[in-house]
């Protein structure tokens, strides 16, 4: 879950890996003529009826199916058998249309969509990832960058919907605004992220009343401009940038760090061993579902995009938290049902980060993260973690 500190660059992948293009055969066409651009819309109070909640949080996963066809196959076994009820999954902007004159390509998450839909599985796309030529800047990494072309930014959205109507249960708009690689490199903007949200919320809505609307996860940290904002300092800018009605679900990232879920924030602050800070732990939710009270959201729900324990052996900045395999097995468990039993009724679903990558190995941070060995890192062997999930979810 390397989201949580600064220290390390996510590379997006521009090329196709092994001839991976050839996915699976896909029951879609591949491609689409190159897109109009779909105005901007004017700001509204009240865009969008608020939908219906979910009266029992509903458990999901974080996973890596885009590059690797068997990969993805054995994760799809692997989410089917725990009975995972939703599947989380980026698909970015670049991947499906990096260069502006061509058409989109949607290959790869045709076959993702169907893959979903044949296992009764929801699915929520993560919607990010500017190719180059719509950035904000101009970069020489690949760091993820906000779009500067909103039309072409709406007008990707609102294509993703249209293709999806009814296939795809949610859409998680950016990943993580609050950090500073997550946005350009420049300082975040709780403002510049909430246009981007009303933009492609209202595309989403336009093509496909229906599937839900949810804010990016935002990062713990208390770290300060100009490399992040704390989570709380990005929520309330949110609100006073006028997010509330652009989205239906706030979205939630919650590592539990070295805590037991149960411990309380004030505990964290409180205990050195833990962090010394009330956003180390898990129940630092709560924190943000005050100030969700505070600005009278209470009618919404909270979707917990990512939450976890680290097993990390080898990487310092990680390894001062990190638990053993059978802690992490037993923490998963103890985090759902305490979001059962003393969140509802502003729980939504929950996202267990995550099956990995097929391409990390023991030097990638967020290989400790993970309930499952990956793909091409002996063979994808499951770790205690996920029999305790399959228990669980049975």
């Amino acid at each position: 879950m390397r989201r949580y500190f600064l220290l390390t660059i996510t590379i997006l992948i521009l090329g196709v890996e092994g001839g991976c293009t050839s996915l699976l055969s896909s029951p879609f066409a591949l491609s689409t003529p190159p897109p109009t651009p779909t105005p901007i819309p004017a700001p509204t109070a009240t865009p969008w009826p608020i939908p219906t909640r979910f009266a029992t949080p509903e458990v999901g996963i974080n996973a890596h199916l885009w590059w690797d066809r068997w990969a993805a196959q054995h994760d799809w076994q692997l989410i089917q058998e725990a009975n995972f009820r939703w599947v989380k999954q980026r698909l970015p902007w670049v991947n499906v249309r990096p260069f502006q004159e061509r058409a989109y390509d949607w290959s790869i998450s045709d076959q993702i969509v169907s893959e979903a839909a044949s296992r009764d599985i929801k699915l929520l796309l993560r919607l990010d990832g500017a190719p180059q030529w719509a950035e904000v800047t101009a970069k020489s990494d690949a760091t993820p960058a906000p779009p500067v072309e909103l039309e072409a930014w709406a007008t990707f959205c609102s294509a993703v919907a249209e293709r999806y109507r009814g296939q795809v249960a949610g859409y998680q708009i950016w990943n993580e605004p609050n950090l500073t690689r997550e946005w350009s490199g420049q300082q975040p903007n709780p403002a510049a992220y909430v246009e981007l949200l009303r933009v492609c919320a209202f595309s989403i809505k336009q093509a496909d009343p229906a599937a839900l609307v949810i804010t990016a996860g935002l990062a713990p940290t208390g770290s300060g401009p100009p490399h992040a904002l704390p989570d709380e300092d990005f929520l309330r800018g949110m609100y006073e940038a006028g997010a509330a009605p652009y989205f239906d679900l706030l979205g939630v990232h919650a590592p539990g760090y070295a805590a037991p879920p149960e411990t309380s924030p004030a505990e964290a602050a409180a205990t050195p061993g833990y962090g010394g800070q009330r956003f180390f732990t898990f129940r630092h939710v709560e924190d943000l579902r005050a100030i969700m009270e505070e600005h009278g959201d209470t009618h919404k729900q909270i979707a917990l995009l990512e939450f976890g324990w680290t097993t990390d052996e080898i990487h310092p900045a990680y390894s001062w938290f990190a638990v053993t395999p059978e802690e992490q097995a037993d923490y998963l468990v103890r985090a759902i049902i305490y979001a059962r039993e003393h969140w509802s009724p502003w729980i939504g679903p929950l996202f267990v980060w995550s099956l990995p990558d097929p391409a990390w190995t023991p030097e990638n941070e967020e290989f400790w993260w993970s309930i499952a060995d990956p793909f091409h890192w002996q063979g994808g062997a499951v770790r205690p973690a996920y029999h305790a999930l399959v228990a669980l979810l049975e």
